[in-house]
């Protein structure tokens, strides 16, 4: 099943009914119909929903969710060839809160309503390391105004990266527009994550497939998480 390619994957996840595939224009319309609406027609229920963005293969989407089984959990990432494997794991164990997005980040507040949204996770995005392309960045001004629409009062923004630059450029996007800082730490797992409770351990200490990547070649990992308000 691992050598599966892009093509057999994207016809596998059609037959999965814990995948969300929009249509082009009811995003261009910015009226998609789940929009608002996703705890009444998805979850069925009033629970708190999640998202991950850029949640690659679902590793950290599934692995919240099993800690947090009262808890909705959204994984959004473009490429359906990744999210197969989360979106598979999930389908097969039948982990009812657990849902995956298929869309362009850049495109969440024509799927999400205000306040429709509790928390919000980044782990390791691309950190778009040149000047130019710095509006591209899941923490810069454009994606955090997107964010602020469809996150609740006093949501919480978690992230989670191997590079410096980026996290510091965060920490420095939270300082500038004078957003509520709750944790931060440049090297977790040997400065910070002892002094949590138990429960948080468990779960900054779910790996991405990318995070093994970085862990293994020696690479400090910095989290943060923050309010808007």
């Amino acid at each position: 099943m691992g050598n599966k390619n892009k093509l057999e994957k994207w016809a596998e996840i059609e037959t999965f009914n814990n995948v969300v595939q929009p249509k082009t224009d009811d995003i261009l319309n910015k009226n998609h119909p789940l929009k608002g609406k996703w705890r009444e027609m998805i979850f069925k229920n009033d629970s708190p929903i999640v998202l991950e963005l850029g949640c690659g293969k679902g590793e950290y989407t599934v692995g919240l969710a099993k800690h947090f089984p009262t808890k909705n959990f959204i994984g959004v990432d473009i490429k359906g060839n990744r999210i197969w494997k989360g979106a598979k794991q999930a389908f097969f164990e039948k982990m009812a809160n657990v849902f995956f997005l298929r869309t362009r980040i850049d495109f969440i507040t024509s799927l999400f309503g205000e306040a429709e949204v509790d928390e919000i996770w980044i782990t390791f995005p691309d950190p778009q390391p040149k000047d130019r392309l710095e509006r591209k960045r899941l923490t810069s001004p454009l994606f955090i105004e997107r964010y602020s629409k469809i996150l609740k009062p006093n949501g919480i923004i978690h992230l989670k990266t191997d590079h410096e630059g980026f996290f510091r450029y965060t920490l420095s996007e939270i300082e500038r527009n004078k957003y509520k800082l709750l944790e931060h730490s440049f090297n977790l797992y040997e400065e910070k994550i002892a002094d949590l409770d138990s429960k948080t351990q468990e779960i900054l200490s779910i790996k991405t497939f990318y995070e093994n990547l970085f862990t293994l070649k020696g690479h400090n990992i910095h989290y943060l998480k923050f309010q808007l308000a």
